[in-house]
């Protein structure tokens, strides 16, 4: 990184810094006295409060909303190899704490110290995901910390995602350390799961939803199950394993409904496992004019809310995804209903929930409530850490 420029903060904008939270908005900046233009993209800076005193140090993009995030609260350690080095350790001392195999997200960004970088570990493979301009400009050094913290026989950039547009970084999928195989595997909940690492969703598995799979566990036994956005079975695969005596899997993708066949012989289970291609909201109403019922459904969709202007729109789209998977279960059923995204609030969703419910004339009794696994631990200063949500719902007729 370029050497550490200063960003004074206006008055009173130090506060939530100081609570914890490492994010420094670009109106929170005094620009008079320390101008974001001329400050190249994730260029290292020093965060001062109004008075001159130092806050912390970390990097800046002039170009976005977001214009610093913070690293190190202490002066003797910037974004450096030892740093990094330091941070992966203890992030991976609680994976391996919590974890019997090493499948599990390793970094976690703001919430293990480490803005902008998200690790995921599949045994000795790693898919990395620089988020910002600001670790992207030490992505050399993050790929030598984790070749020495873990010696992977593989580091693959996954940095294919929307957020580095925003940071104006190209979109690339690079292998900075060996060669990435057709497939990997993944090992969950005593099953194992082969995945595409250069072409499935995200970094090719979804590790935040593994605590809720292990959850719906104790509800499938003998069961005919339902799952929706399966993917590539990680739900509805684990449900046959579980005992589930037949499971619908349905995803709008071929290529990923094929890793579902795939997963399901792997685990013996092709026999109790089918596929349903097809726009979930169209292949639910299908199912419903077909006649068909479960007993367990899992409602697991991609985020119908990705920025705060998507919230009406999005908040039906779940309500109707809901309301029709609802309409199919038989008259005492489980709901599994999950969200991942970051506006919709926990309330805010078991209420769309009980709308629904009440819509397709149904009462809800909430039997549990999941959230993201321990490898996605919540920073308790950055609510943003905190995204993810699932209810266990049982419906039942009105009463």
């Amino acid at each position: 990184m370029t050497e550490a420029a200063p960003l004074k903060l206006k008055k009173h904008q130090d506060r939530r810094l100081r609570a914890g939270h490492c994010w420094v908005y670009s109106n929170e900046i005094d620009t008079a006295a320390t101008p974001l233009k001329g400050l190249d993209p994730g260029q290292a800076v020093d965060i001062v409060s109004d008075q001159g005193k130092w806050i912390g140090s970390g990097y800046a993009n002039p170009n976005t909303l977001i214009a610093a995030r913070i690293v190190s609260r202490d002066r003797a350690h910037r974004l450096d190899q030892s740093l990094l080095v330091h941070r992966l350790k203890i992030a991976l001392g609680l994976r391996e704490a919590l974890y019997p195999a090493p499948y599990y997200r390793l970094v976690y960004g703001e919430a293990d110290g480490l803005p902008g970088l998200i690790v995921d570990r599949f045994d000795d493979q790693l898919v990395v995901q620089l988020t910002t301009a600001g670790m992207e400009a030490v992505r050399e050094k993050v790929v030598a910390a984790l070749d020495k913290v873990l010696n992977p026989t593989v580091i693959l950039l996954r940095n294919d995602i929307a957020s580095r547009t925003t940071e104006g970084l190209e979109q690339v999928i690079k292998e900075a350390k060996g060669t990435v195989p057709e497939r990997t595997q993944v090992m969950e909940g005593g099953g194992r799961f082969q995945v595409s690492l250069l072409e499935g969703q995200k970094t090719g598995w979804f590790y935040d939803q593994a605590a809720n799979r292990d959850r719906l566990m104790k509800y499938v036994a003998g069961k005919r199950v339902l799952d929706v956005c399966s993917y590539v079975g990680a739900w509805g695969v684990r449900a046959a394993l579980g005992g589930a005596a037949e499971v619908t899997c349905v995803d709008v993708s071929a290529k990923a409904l094929d890793q579902v066949e795939e997963n399901a012989a792997l685990n013996g289970v092709a026999d109790r496992v089918r596929i349903a291609q097809g726009d979930a909201f169209a292949t639910l109403k299908a199912l419903r004019q077909a006649g068909e019922h479960f007993d367990v459904i899992v409602v697991d969709p991609p985020a119908f809310i990705k920025r705060k202007k998507d919230m009406k729109e999005g908040n039906l789209a779940y309500r109707r995804l809901n309301e029709v998977a609802m309409a199919l279960l038989g008259r005492d059923g489980l709901l599994a209903s999950a969200s991942c995204s970051f506006h919709m609030d926990r309330d805010t969703l078991l209420r769309t929930l009980q709308q629904g419910a009440r819509h397709v004339d149904r009462s809800l009794q909430l039997l549990e409530y999941g959230q993201q696994g321990p490898d996605h631990p919540v920073h308790p200063a950055i609510v943003e850490t905190a995204y993810l949500k699932a209810y266990y719902l049982r419906v039942l007729p009105t009463f």
